[in-house]
């Protein structure tokens, strides 16, 4: 079996809400990374350093798509080090708000369960 060449290709549905982010409009990324840098609500602060640094190496250098926007690179790494079943419901809620247009519906649901918490 093939290994898989990027981290998030190892689940389908997130490997398909990355493809379907990719080709969206950058508004449409911007909204999406707002959303996703919500994760570091429920991520541990050591790990949040992690992703500064990641951040700080690739910003401008990296060959991925998403690589030239800092704000992206962060939203997309708090995605990659979140537990699975994080990846899996932010996965699913974006594929759904991304082929609907719905991310201002779904960036008001996550301040809700946000705030709920708090």
């Amino acid at each position: 079996m093939e290994s898989q060449r990027r981290w998030y290709d190892q689940d389908s549905t997130l490997s398909e809400a990355m493809d379907l982010l990719c080709m969206s409009p950058d508004e449409t990324k911007g909204k999406a990374a707002d959303f996703m840098l919500k994760l570091q609500e429920v991520i541990a602060s050591d790990i949040i350093e992690r992703v500064y640094q990641t951040v700080k190496k690739y910003e401008g250098k990296g060959n991925r798509w998403y690589d030239s926007d800092p704000v992206m690179i962060k939203a997309i790494e708090l995605l990659r080090v979140a537990p699975l079943h994080i990846q899996k419901a932010a996965a699913k809620k974006l594929l759904k708000a991304l082929s609907n247009d719905e991310l201002n519906e779904l960036q008001k649901e996550f301040d809700s369960l946000s705030a709920e918490e708090v």
